[in-house]
Protein backbone atom coordinates (compact mmCIF):
# COMPACT_ATOMS: atom_id res chain seq x y z
CA UNK A 1 0.00 0.00 0.00
CA UNK A 2 1.60 3.49 -1.09
CA UNK A 3 2.56 6.20 1.65
CA UNK A 4 0.09 9.31 1.89
CA UNK A 5 2.89 11.30 0.21
CA UNK A 6 2.69 9.08 -2.95
CA UNK A 7 -0.84 8.90 -2.46
CA UNK A 8 -1.50 12.94 -2.59
CA UNK A 9 1.28 13.27 -5.60
CA UNK A 10 -0.51 10.65 -7.62
CA UNK A 11 -4.10 13.21 -6.79
CA UNK A 12 -2.32 15.72 -7.69
CA UNK A 13 -1.04 14.39 -10.94
CA UNK A 14 -4.86 12.75 -11.48
CA UNK A 15 -6.51 16.26 -10.94
CA UNK A 16 -4.00 18.07 -13.53
CA UNK A 17 -4.94 15.33 -16.25
CA UNK A 18 -8.48 15.60 -15.39
CA UNK A 19 -8.25 19.65 -15.87
CA UNK A 20 -6.80 19.00 -19.07
CA UNK A 21 -9.80 16.87 -20.38
CA UNK A 22 -11.93 19.24 -18.99
CA UNK A 23 -10.62 21.82 -20.70
CA UNK A 24 -10.13 20.37 -24.16
CA UNK A 25 -13.44 18.88 -24.21
CA UNK A 26 -15.39 22.04 -23.00
CA UNK A 27 -13.71 24.18 -25.32
CA UNK A 28 -14.65 21.38 -28.09
CA UNK A 29 -18.21 21.40 -26.73
CA UNK A 30 -19.02 24.92 -26.61
CA UNK A 31 -17.02 25.66 -29.80
CA UNK A 32 -19.03 23.33 -31.85
CA UNK A 33 -22.55 24.52 -30.08
CA UNK A 34 -22.00 28.22 -29.66
CA UNK A 35 -18.96 28.89 -31.81
CA UNK A 36 -15.38 29.70 -32.10
CA UNK A 37 -16.16 32.81 -29.72
CA UNK A 38 -17.52 30.55 -26.91
CA UNK A 39 -14.53 28.16 -27.30
CA UNK A 40 -11.68 30.49 -26.86
CA UNK A 41 -13.31 32.14 -24.44
CA UNK A 42 -13.46 28.52 -22.24
CA UNK A 43 -10.02 27.55 -23.25
CA UNK A 44 -9.16 31.33 -22.45
CA UNK A 45 -10.67 30.98 -18.68
CA UNK A 46 -9.49 27.28 -17.93
CA UNK A 47 -5.68 27.86 -19.11
CA UNK A 48 -6.33 31.38 -16.30
CA UNK A 49 -8.11 28.86 -13.59
CA UNK A 50 -4.78 25.96 -14.26
CA UNK A 51 -2.49 29.38 -13.74
CA UNK A 52 -4.41 30.11 -10.71
CA UNK A 53 -4.15 26.78 -9.48
CA UNK A 54 -0.45 26.63 -9.86
CA UNK A 55 0.19 29.30 -8.22
CA UNK A 56 -2.05 28.33 -5.37
CA UNK A 57 -0.14 24.89 -5.26
CA UNK A 58 2.75 27.08 -5.22
CA UNK A 59 2.43 29.28 -2.20
CA UNK A 60 1.04 26.00 -0.09
CA UNK A 61 4.33 24.11 -0.87
CA UNK A 62 5.98 27.29 0.28
CA UNK A 63 4.29 27.52 3.34
CA UNK A 64 4.83 24.08 3.92
CA UNK A 65 8.47 24.39 3.43
CA UNK A 66 10.76 24.48 7.09
CA UNK A 67 11.54 28.20 5.85
CA UNK A 68 8.60 29.69 3.93
CA UNK A 69 9.41 32.49 2.32
CA UNK A 70 6.57 34.79 3.05
CA UNK A 71 7.27 37.56 1.08
CA UNK A 72 7.44 35.53 -1.96
CA UNK A 73 3.81 33.82 -0.86
CA UNK A 74 2.59 37.70 -0.44
CA UNK A 75 3.76 38.55 -3.69
CA UNK A 76 2.17 35.33 -5.49
CA UNK A 77 -0.85 36.04 -3.77
CA UNK A 78 -1.36 39.57 -5.07
CA UNK A 79 -0.17 38.74 -8.80
CA UNK A 80 -2.48 36.15 -9.07
CA UNK A 81 -5.27 38.46 -8.41
CA UNK A 82 -3.39 40.89 -11.25
CA UNK A 83 -3.51 38.17 -13.56
CA UNK A 84 -7.17 37.19 -13.49
CA UNK A 85 -8.32 41.09 -13.43
CA UNK A 86 -6.01 41.99 -16.26
CA UNK A 87 -6.69 39.06 -18.27
CA UNK A 88 -10.75 40.07 -17.62
CA UNK A 89 -10.09 43.62 -18.56
CA UNK A 90 -8.58 42.76 -21.85
CA UNK A 91 -11.03 40.21 -22.72
CA UNK A 92 -13.80 42.45 -22.33
CA UNK A 93 -12.52 45.51 -24.06
CA UNK A 94 -10.01 43.99 -26.79
CA UNK A 95 -11.24 41.25 -27.84
CA UNK A 96 -14.70 39.42 -29.08
CA UNK A 97 -14.28 36.31 -26.96
CA UNK A 98 -17.12 35.16 -25.23
CA UNK A 99 -16.73 36.74 -21.53
CA UNK A 100 -19.59 33.86 -19.70
CA UNK A 101 -17.78 31.38 -21.36
CA UNK A 102 -14.38 32.66 -19.88
CA UNK A 103 -15.81 32.89 -16.92
CA UNK A 104 -16.73 29.03 -16.85
CA UNK A 105 -13.43 27.80 -17.53
CA UNK A 106 -12.17 29.71 -14.54
CA UNK A 107 -14.51 26.49 -13.06
CA UNK A 108 -12.23 24.09 -14.49
CA UNK A 109 -9.91 23.47 -11.57
CA UNK A 110 -12.56 23.16 -9.25
CA UNK A 111 -14.80 20.40 -11.37
CA UNK A 112 -11.43 18.44 -11.34
CA UNK A 113 -10.88 18.67 -8.22
CA UNK A 114 -14.63 17.71 -7.74
CA UNK A 115 -13.65 14.68 -9.70
CA UNK A 116 -10.78 13.35 -8.01
CA UNK A 117 -12.81 13.51 -4.22
CA UNK A 118 -15.35 10.87 -6.30
CA UNK A 119 -12.80 8.78 -7.72
CA UNK A 120 -11.08 8.56 -4.04
CA UNK A 121 -14.45 8.11 -2.25
CA UNK A 122 -14.83 5.64 -5.53
CA UNK A 123 -11.76 3.58 -5.09
CA UNK A 124 -10.45 4.74 -1.86
CA UNK A 125 -10.87 1.13 -0.66
CA UNK A 126 -9.28 -0.88 -3.86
Amino acid sequence: MANDDERFESALGRISRIMLALAGCGALALGVWRGWRWGAGFALGAVAGWLNYRILKRMVNALGSRRPDRSGVAVAAGARYLLLGGAAYVTLHFTRISLPAALAGLFVPAGAVILEILFELIYAGT
